[in-house]
């Protein structure tokens, strides 16, 4: 029986051999998925505890002196959350006209979606006529003693586009994220920290952003130079950090939710290290963490 010029080249081993190949693809992705426990819709996990109720007494020698709230509908939905504090701080140690007096604080936490994209001030602010002088990663320690830690943050300087308003001068703002119970000072690193969540039925990032100035007259703001500007922030970091992992941010050593099946299927996977298989030691330390 004569095959037909339009069907034949379909009918070339080749082509079969990559329609059978892609047909397995399709079967065995799923059957992989399933047995490998491996989550990629993400539930939302809560804080621990709104962030509006914080501890007014943990988080001395800072005071509250304004709980900002986003009243226009538009800029809540545009942030994606409404889990969020956006709270001046007043630094009772700091003296009268410190320019580390008062800090401006925005802490946002977002759960459940994995494809969230995370805002970061070098695109609100320059979408809001700020031109962007200064982008650099800085480390900060916080903690004294055994308990001294290192966090890596985003440090930006910005300045108005219109200098027409003499008040308003250079400022630094810094931030840093906290994703899935570790930490990362850029959107790439947030992602980085998410994929590697193969398993876990939860997923959580949260984005500290602050900055600080002073006040030295009616309506004038003093602002601080970098170094003024990190010591300052590391003083804010050694109160705020501890207090958000142990009172608001989920626990993650406990809440990561992988099922037990998956927890043993991972330790038989990570035995074969011991054989010479191929596979890469990195790789699985990667994949079990």
């Amino acid at each position: 029986m004569a095959v037909s010029k339009a069907i034949k080249p379909y009918l070339q081993s080749t082509f079969l051999i990559c329609v059978i190949v892609l047909a397995v693809a399709a079967v065995s992705k799923d059957a992989v998925i399933e047995f490998c426990d491996i989550v990629l819709d993400k539930e939302a996990i809560p804080l621990k505890k709104s962030m509006d109720n914080m501890d007014e007494l943990l988080l001395l020698p800072y005071k509250i002196v304004n709980r900002g709230k986003i009243e226009n509908l538009d800029v809540l939905e545009s942030l994606g959350t409404d889990e969020y504090i956006q709270w001046t701080l007043e630094d009772t140690e700091a003296g009268t006209y410190s320019p580390t007096r008062f800090c401006s604080l925005f802490v946002t936490y977002y759960t459940g979606n994995p494809d969230q994209v995370p805002h970061v001030p070098e695109e609100c602010y320059v979408g809001s006529g700020y031109k962007q002088q200064t982008s650099q990663s800085l480390t900060l320690s916080i903690g004294k003693g055994q308990q001294q830690r290192d966090i890596k943050v985003k440090y930006l300087v910005f300045h108005p586009r219109n200098n027409l308003d003499w008040n308003v001068t250079n400022f630094a703002r810094l931030y840093f994220f906290r994703a899935n119970g570790a930490y990362a000072n850029s959107r790439e690193g947030v992602r980085a920290i998410m994929i590697k969540n193969l398993f876990g039925r939860y997923s959580y990032f949260s984005k500290v952003e602050w900055d600080f100035y002073g006040k030295s007259g009616y309506r004038s703001r003093i602002r601080p130079k970098q170094e003024e500007t990190l010591e300052a922030s590391e003083k804010l970091l050694r109160t705020l950090v501890p207090l958000l992992e142990k009172e608001h941010w989920p626990d993650w050593k406990q809440n990561d939710g992988r099922k037990d099946s998956t927890k043993k299927k991972l330790s038989a996977l990570l035995t074969l290290t011991s054989f010479d298989i191929g596979l890469d030691k990195g790789f699985m330390v990667w994949l079990k963490d």
